[in-house]
């Protein structure tokens, strides 16, 4: 389970990097349309503004929703070492001895 959550961060903060990569593109491509005319493009360019604008929105909540819950489970995660050291120390062993075993293989 601890598994599938860490798997849900990694593709949240891939997620957020690729959409900052596309919201930089959009920037660039838009300035550089800048100086064409016509009253298409010029609709065009204010309505990819709009969208580009709300995106960034979007990314800034969805940035701070995953650092929160990031402290969250860092938090968590520090009450069950505090009030159980040793199963902390167990698990951390198991998972050890089961990175070992995999590594070995190869």
């Amino acid at each position: 389970m601890s598994n599938n959550i860490q798997n849900t961060t990694v593709s949240k903060e891939q997620l957020i990097s690729d959409f900052k990569v596309v919201i930089a593109d959009a920037e660039a491509l838009l300035r550089a349309t800048a100086n064409q005319g016509g009253e298409a493009v010029i609709n065009l360019r204010a309505k990819a503004e709009e969208s580009l604008a709300a995106a960034k929105v979007k990314l800034a909540d969805a940035q701070d929703v995953l650092i929160e819950k990031g402290k969250i489970a860092a938090q968590a995660t520090d009450d069950y070492v505090h009030e159980k050291p040793w199963h902390a120390v167990g698990i951390a062993a198991g998972i050890g001895l089961v990175v070992g075993l995999l590594i070995g293989r190869r």
